[in-house]
């Protein structure tokens, strides 16, 4: 297991930026998927961002305004968010693919939620004016 943890929500007007880290206390292979969830009250989890089979992959609604990358020396994900919007915010989780049977992308985004084993607690992004 690799208990993970997120820092760096906050609150930002429309338009600003935030990053967020994600950090494993146990060693993530690279080549195993690692990636980015959001929930907002109401709504269904959803994918946002993920590093899988050595790619980034985006969801339509983030493309462009958010970039995923990994520090492998600091076992930490990193969310770089820019240009945020009022549709942007919700609790952001992070999520790894840690434990066997693991998952094979042999799609063109990220894997399901099922495919990952670890969940951080979450971070709560707002963004209001």
């Amino acid at each position: 297991q690799a208990p993970l943890v997120e820092s760096g929500g906050g609150l930002v007007r429309p338009g600003g930026s935030l990053r967020l880290s994600c950090t494993a206390s146990g060693l993530i292979s690279p080549d195993l998927s690692i990636g980015w969830f959001r929930q907002a009250p109401g709504n269904q989890r959803e994918g946002v961002s993920c590093i899988s089979d050595g790619r980034t992959y985006y969801s339509d609604s983030v493309k462009g305004r958010f970039t995923v990358s990994r520090d492998n020396a600091k076992n930490t994900l990193y969310l770089q968010m820019n240009n945020l919007k009022p549709e942007d915010p919700a609790v952001y989780y992070c999520a790894a693919d840690t434990r066997p049977p693991f998952y094979v992308n042999s799609r063109s985004s990220c894997p399901p939620a099922y495919a990952y084993d670890d969940w951080g607690q979450g971070t709560q992004v707002t963004v209001s004016s």
